[in-house]
Parts: C-alpha cells; sequence; structure tokens
C-alpha cells in the first residue's frame, strides 16, 4: 500500500513540471486564434486558464512588475479595464523578473501586492519569462507576429477581436494615452 502510494507521488511530481505552461491547449472551440491558443496558470491559485476565453474580444497584454518606475500603471490598466470591459476589452497581466529584477516575489507575494495596493480586478497570470531565450509562448507568438519584443516591464501588446495581433507600445506609454486608447475605441468598433 505505501510502496503503491510512492509510487503514484513520484509520477505526480514529475507530471508537474510539464503542467506549468502548456505550449499550445486544445483550442475552446474551432474559433479560437493560435495566438490565443495557450493556457496559463493564474496569478491567485495556479489553476490553469485557456486563453481562448478571450476570443472576440479587444485584448491588451502587459507584461508587469512590483517594483518598477512603470508599477503605478497598474492603476491606469484597472481604470482601461474598468471603462472598456463591458464593450468586450480585457487586459492580461503577466508578471515578469525579466527586467533589472523588479519582480522578484512569489505568486502570492505579487497577487497580494497587485489586490492590496492597486485593487487589480483584470486577469493575471503567474510569473513567468516574457523575453531573452525562453519567453512563454504566447510572449513568443507576440514578438514574432510584431516584430518587437518587450524593452521593459510594462511592454503592452493589443490583440484585435480575431486574434490577430495588432501593435505594440512601450512601457513609457501610459495606459490612459489617447494613442492607446484611440487604438482601443477603433478596435472596439470593429465587427469580427
Amino acid at each position: 500500500m505505501i510502496r503503491n502510494l510512492a509510487r503514484c507521488l513520484l509520477a505526480l511530481l514529475l507530471l508537474v513540471p510539464t503542467l506549468e505552461f502548456a505550449q499550445a491547449a486544445p483550442p475552446a472551440s474551432a474559433s479560437c486564434s493560435p495566438l490565443l491558443s495557450h493556457t496559463f496558470p493564474r496569478l491567485q491559485d495556479e489553476t490553469p486558464q485557456s486563453l481562448c476565453q478571450y476570443q472576440g474580444k479587444v485584448v491588451l497584454v502587459v507584461n508587469t512588475a512590483s517594483f518598477c518606475g512603470f508599477t503605478s500603471q497598474y492603476e491606469g490598466l484597472e481604470q482601461l479595464y474598468a471603462k472598456y470591459k463591458d464593450r468586450g476589452f480585457v487586459v492580461l497581466g503577466f508578471p515578469s523578473n525579466d527586467f533589472g529584477q523588479q519582480e522578484p516575489g512569489s505568486n502570492k507575494e505579487i497577487a497580494d501586492f497587485c489586490k492590496n495596493t492597486y485593487d487589480v480586478k483584470f486577469p493575471m497570470f503567474a510569473k513567468s519569462s516574457v523575453s531573452g531565450n525562453n519567453p512563454n509562448p504566447l510572449f513568443k507568438m507576440l514578438i514574432a507576429k510584431t516584430g518587437t519584443s518587450p524593452k521593459w516591464n510594462f511592454y503592452k501588446y493589443l490583440i484585435d477581436r480575431r486574434g490577430n495581433a495588432v501593435d505594440s507600445f512601450g512601457s513609457v506609454t501610459k495606459p490612459t494615452s489617447s494613442s492607446l486608447t484611440a487604438e482601443i475605441e477603433k478596435l472596439l468598433g470593429e465587427k469580427i
């Protein structure tokens, strides 16, 4: 009995690393774009979440960090999300320690910081790499599609309702800037 339990636990431990980031999850429906056909653990509890659930929405993907000069952009990102979410817009946050080691905390510490400091309600995913030799699969595709990789924390990628990467915005572009909000408004007005 104990030997069988030990074997089961060992088998489970061997599976855990493969669950961290699925390269390409099966689409939730036939209409899920390749760009959104990924599954990532949710920041708060590491429950796997398919990005296919955001197909048909205008999506702003942002790499975040808790100890950056741009961290106050969480406030603007939350304002954008609140303003446009009922029209089919979502912000997806991806904490990363890639730039300046400005996100050293655990997923729980990051989740607590986001909730307690900025009352973040938009979806956030587990900490991952977004640049360099091994970016997570979404960022790898965003980099390939736009030809630009994140230069620092709070780099932004905009995805249209069809799941196509449309544009990227640097860290200095505030979430509520007229250039970004004008593009969001334009994409929200397009039909699928």
